[in-house]
């Protein structure tokens, strides 16, 4: 019904554009599941911290001051000032406000000091964490948050080069690399049993629509079902580690083909815990998961996730030619390689390479996952709209509009739009049949961008014209 006016004058009325634009969704926030020995003394952790001014405590406990350590590991450590007389044996609890930690001072008797001739000593300091319960999923934007909820590096066992609780540290190492390179977002579960991943932690991923990327750290006996929940989600990529003894080398295959994961070798070398002099052999799924994180945030999904700087990375456990990628590569083992000390990702298959067809590029269905998840929640507002040429219309301009967007990204192939995609909605998509049952359907076509991956130049000796 128009509106009526009563005064002359000029009016301006707003109406809708009929355009409901489409946004593209998130493609970096990841999901790690850690498998963890079982434990009955989770909650404590004893730290030793030297040289490292992270705070006071008076003659009571009470905590005066306190500054973060700029050391990565997330322990609580505080400076105490030895006196000059005797002091008897005792303990205190520390006033924290972070409600997930209870710290505790402990004292022992000692005669009168000596003078201090060597710079600070060490101290013990014993905190209790409220670990995460089993299967409980905890959304963590960075390193201080997730170790909050699930502890910080165990490190080796004292006189021993074995881990103490390798399923945690290797949790802990894939998430540390994960902000480490690029990160920004993940949810954490654990379990103790592989049975409990697949059945427990799995189904509770399902729930999340955010997470775009899954790995297991050092789980590889998990990896069919993370990749059949990935292709059964549609929405999100499996990150999927070898076997530490896989990577000797003398298996040319992947453990299965599928182009919603990727495989990488070998392992990696990082010090344990970061920054410190002690070194360990980790599967690279965390760092890798960052790594994905930061190319889509700098360049965009369509850019392959290779040929990038795998930071906090040494060494590699196995040293990879390029002669032995060649027996790799055509498999989609992406390998990590050493040029001149700097350890780069130099591969971007899906599992089974050349096996997966169109789809043997990481880059590759990692942008449709994003085309297909943009255009399903950018064009909710169809449903039950009435099933006629007024809205074939207005699906092609929404959906044009979107992939124009992406097109300029430099995503798809083509000088043109029109040379980069269709978009057909009309009445030969959609004839009375199908609109019978309710169906309105669109055909979309895209021009995607493939990686550079064999780069070939072609050189010969030139003889230069002379003049007559």
């Amino acid at each position: 019904m128009a509106t009526v006016y009563l005064a002359p004058g000029v009016y301006v009325e707003e109406v809708p554009s009929g355009s409901s634009p489409i946004a593209g969704v998130g493609t970096s926030t990841a999901g790690f599941i850690g498998v963890i020995e079982p434990d009955t003394d989770k909650n404590y952790y004893t730290s030793e911290i030297s040289d490292e001014k992270v705070g006071t405590a008076d003659a009571d406990g009470t905590k005066k001051e306190f500054q973060l350590s700029n050391y990565p590991v997330e322990e609580e450590g505080f400076q105490v000032t030895v006196g000059s007389e005797a002091a008897q044996a005792g303990s205190c609890e520390i006033k924290n406000n972070d409600e997930t930690k209870q710290s505790f001072l402990v004292f022992t008797g000692a005669e009168s000091p000596k003078p201090d001739t060597d710079g600070n000593g060490t101290i013990k300091v014993t905190y209790k964490v409220k670990f995460t319960e089993e299967k409980e999923v905890k959304l963590c934007t960075n390193f201080r948050q997730f170790t909050k909820f699930f502890g910080s590096f165990f490190g080796k066992e004292e006189g021993t080069e074995e881990e103490k609780k390798p399923g945690h540290n290797r949790l802990c190492h894939a998430v540390y690399g994960f902000f480490n390179n690029g990160g920004r977002r993940c949810y954490v579960a654990w379990a103790e049993k592989n049975e409990t991943v697949v059945n427990s932690v799995l189904p509770e991923f399902e729930g999340i629509d955010e997470i775009a990327i899954v790995a297991a750290p050092g789980v590889p006996d998990i990896g069919t079902y993370i990749d059949a929940h990935c292709q059964k989600m549609q929405d999100r990529f499996a990150i999927i580690d070898s076997a530490k003894d896989y990577s000797s080398g003398n298996t040319t295959e992947p453990p299965f083909t599928s182009d919603y994961a990727a495989i990488y070798f070998p392992w990696i070398q990082v010090s344990d815990p970061p920054g410190s002099n002690e070194k360990i052999f980790i599967p690279p799924s965390g760092h890798i998961a960052g790594i994905y994180a930061r190319v889509d945030t700098e360049r965009g999904v369509h850019k392959a996730p290779a040929n990038e700087t795998v930071i906090g990375a040494l060494d590699l456990e196995h040293k990879v030619s390029k002669i032995k990628q060649e027996g790799l590569n055509p498999q989609g083992i992406n390998c990590i390689r050493n040029f001149n000390n700097s350890i780069l990702v130099w591969g971007a298959r899906t599992m089974g390479g050349d096996a997966n067809g169109e789809y043997k590029y990481i880059n590759v269905r990692r942008l449709m996952i994003y085309l297909r998840e943009s255009i399903e929640e950018g064009t909710g507002w169809i449903v039950f709209e009435p099933n006629a040429p007024d809205l074939w219309a207005a699906i092609r301009r929404n959906i044009t509009d979107f992939l124009t967007t992406v097109w300029r990204t430099g995503a798809l192939f083509g000088a043109t739009p029109e040379q980069a995609f269709y978009v057909k909605c009309d009445e030969e998509t959609n004839p009375p049949e199908l609109r019978d049952i309710g169906q309105v359907v669109t055909e979309i076509g895209v021009a995607v961008v493939k990686p550079a991956e064999f780069v070939i130049f072609r050189i010969s000796q030139w003889q230069s014209g002379s003049g007559s």
